[in-house]
């Protein structure tokens, strides 16, 4: 969950991962922890037609969860971090 200082989300205040609550650092308005942020917009043929999801997983919990999947999340390693 993100919490921001005005409605048009210029500048993070607060990053806290949807699962297990944990608060994330964050300086100056910039997040300083490893977080996963999900955002999807569900599309047609679906139970959520026109409806948008977003979430932030604290990296904990992003390994718990991926260790759950039957079939293992595609990996490799970037060679520039920009």
């Amino acid at each position: 969950m993100r919490v921001y200082t005005d409605k048009k989300e210029t500048e993070l205040k607060q990053v806290v991962c949807n699962c297990c609550r944990k608060n994330l650092l964050v300086e100056n308005g910039f997040l300083k922890e490893e977080c996963i942020r999900v955002e999807h917009d569900f599309g047609f043929f679906g139970t959520r037609d026109g409806i948008s999801h977003g979430f932030d997983l604290c990296e904990d919990c992003y390994q718990k969860l991926i260790e759950g999947f039957s079939v293992p999340v595609d990996e490799w390693e970037r060679k520039e971090l920009l």
